[in-house]
């Protein structure tokens, strides 16, 4: 049988003619004895920092770069712009930080590596030559030189040493229109940071919030822990979950839709401030604020409820936006108008119970109102599946109406606070017996922009009532409704051992990055988001 390897499947731009261009010049570097993809290299700066510490001061012009009397440097960096004016060749290289501009030198700028050779019979093929003939837009150099300013103000490298780190085969996008198509942007992440500075400072607040997240928690001594992705039963929210198998046990699992269920075995466990950020999966739609796989952060505190969960978020936020933005106040475009607006992060928040917002943004009374009425209205909106409002019992009427008819008007901060029952069998009915007897429990979701940011909950610790709310649960799972989660009897016994007094919360993290960024779209700000082959 023959080893040979099909390579009809090579892709378009194997015959493209920049391809055989730039691999022709690969080759020649080869010949000549560089190596265009050195193992290492060892820069002394970055550009941010040389803007930073020497564009205002006085370092002397090219001649004192060329005799080496002005601070001496080394950096590297992808070659995005390259001009040759005859003696002198000035180009710009792009490091994570900044861009700087890099002068080469006819008779000063040498190749590491390379012994000026006659190329062919040819003119005398010196570093300086060979830069200009073999070198394209998009490979990475490392420059050793010193700096000057040019005539115009510029904070230049003279540079006396080239490395060539890695010679690319593929072009830059087009440096006029950069990269217009949004999707293409999204499955070509490498060349939207390449040509898109913003982008990565987007991702770079990003970082910042993580850690900024983690050392608030770590502040309130919490300690971080991690949970099993994989799991045979899933839980902890309301989602058609991942399914998969697990070939050694010839075993059905699931990807985690929720952080909650193994979080609150370990308040069982006597570990009384716990919280995990990382990755959950749910098999729904795709949309401006949602993602097959987003980032969550859940935790749970013993003794707290969702009073001192609300304190926490407000506090996060309003910290966030401080380090961010020097302010309380960040700037962000209103989804409806697409007007820039002004969002308050300072504490405290708008609170409001979920009844008194269809009052205030709906001029809805539900208490007023028959459970029929609840559905002529809801249908009569139009955004709800009809066979589905037949089946809503009061409650499920309530959060429905809540959210076709006020989410949309929740642009500033807003906690809606005291759930009906239904929405979740995990949280604790109210302590007030008049709203206990209504079917409230104690519950918040906070709201920015239309949208849900974050859900907390004062846990529900009775495993009586947990379980007769998980079997109701299953009902309707055994109905017909595919998002609700299996009975969980590991966990039953889990609070059956005693679980204390809890608050728990979570945070989705790519909306609050969403929030704190100004994007417009989930995707901005996911490295790699989910696309269509």
């Amino acid at each position: 049988m023959s080893s040979k390897v099909d390579c009809s499947h090579k892709v378009e731009y194997h015959s493209h003619e920049e391809f055989l261009n730039r691999s022709r010049k690969l080759e020649e570097l080869r010949k000549l004895g560089i190596n265009p993809y050195p193992h290492d290299y060892k820069p002394t700066h970055n550009a941010h920092a040389l803007h930073e510490q020497f564009n205002a001061a006085a370092i002397g012009h090219s001649e004192d770069a060329g005799a080496g009397t002005t601070p001496s440097v080394c950096v590297a960096g992808r070659l995005v712009l390259f001009r040759s004016m005859g003696k002198n060749t000035f180009a710009h290289i792009q490091d994570e930080t900044n861009r700087i501009q890099i002068m080469f030198n006819r008779d000063l700028t040498e190749v590491v590596g390379y012994t000026p050779t006659t190329e062919e019979g040819q003119e005398l093929l010196t570093g300086y030559k060979l830069l200009e003939k073999k070198i394209d837009l998009g490979d990475i150099i490392g420059i050793e030189g010193n700096l000057f300013h040019t005539n115009k103000g510029e904070l230049t490298v003279f540079a006396k040493k080239v490395t060539i780190l890695c010679k690319t085969l593929l072009p830059l996008a087009d440096k006029h229109s950069g990269l217009a198509d949004k999707e293409l942007r999204y499955r070509k992440r490498w060349l939207d940071l390449i040509s898109n500075p913003e982008v990565q400072d987007t991702f770079r607040k990003r970082s910042q919030i993580l850690h900024m997240i983690r050392e608030q928690f770590h502040q309130e001594n919490f300690l971080e822990v991690e949970t099993a992705v994989l799991q045979s039963i899933y839980g902890g929210a309301e989602a058609k979950p991942f399914v998969t198998k697990l070939n050694a046990l010839d075993q059905e699992m699931f990807l985690r839709i929720s952080l909650e269920i193994p979080l609150k075995k370990l308040i069982v466990g006597g570990m009384n401030r716990v919280f995990e950020m990382s990755r959950v999966f749910r098999n729904e739609g795709i949309d401006r604020s949602h993602n097959p796989e987003f980032t969550l952060v859940e935790a749970y505190a013993a003794y707290w409820d969702y009073n001192d969960t609300r304190r926490f978020v407000e506090n996060l936020f309003e910290k966030v936006a401080l380090a961010l933005y020097g302010k309380t106040q960040i700037p962000a475009t209103n989804p409806e108008t697409k007007e820039v607006i002004m969002l308050e992060m300072k504490a405290p928040w708008k609170c409001i119970t979920m009844k008194e917002s269809l009052i205030e943004y709906a001029q809805i009374n539900v208490d007023q109102l028959s459970d029929e009425k609840m559905r002529q209205l809801l249908k009569e909106g139009g955004n709800c599946d009809p066979k589905k409002i037949d089946g809503m019992s009061r409650g499920l009427l309530i959060a429905t109406l809540f959210a076709d008819k006020v989410e949309q008007h929740l642009i500033q901060p807003h906690h809606i606070i005291d759930h009906p029952i239904e929405t979740t069998p995990l949280c604790k009915p109210h302590r007030d017996p008049k709203l206990r007897k209504e079917g409230l429990v104690e519950r918040f979701e906070s709201f920015i922009l239309a949208n849900e940011i974050c859900n907390s909950y004062t846990e529900l610790n009775d495993p009586e009532i947990q379980r007769t709310l998980l079997e109701k649960q299953a009902l309707r799972r055994e109905a017909g409704d595919e998002e609700v989660s299996p009975l969980d009897e590991e966990f039953i016994e889990a609070i059956c051992q005693g679980m204390p007094p809890t608050g728990g919360l979570g945070i989705g993290i790519d909306r609050m990055v969403m929030l704190f960024t100004d994007s417009h779209s989930i995707r901005d700000v996911i490295y790699f988001p989910w696309m269509k082959p």
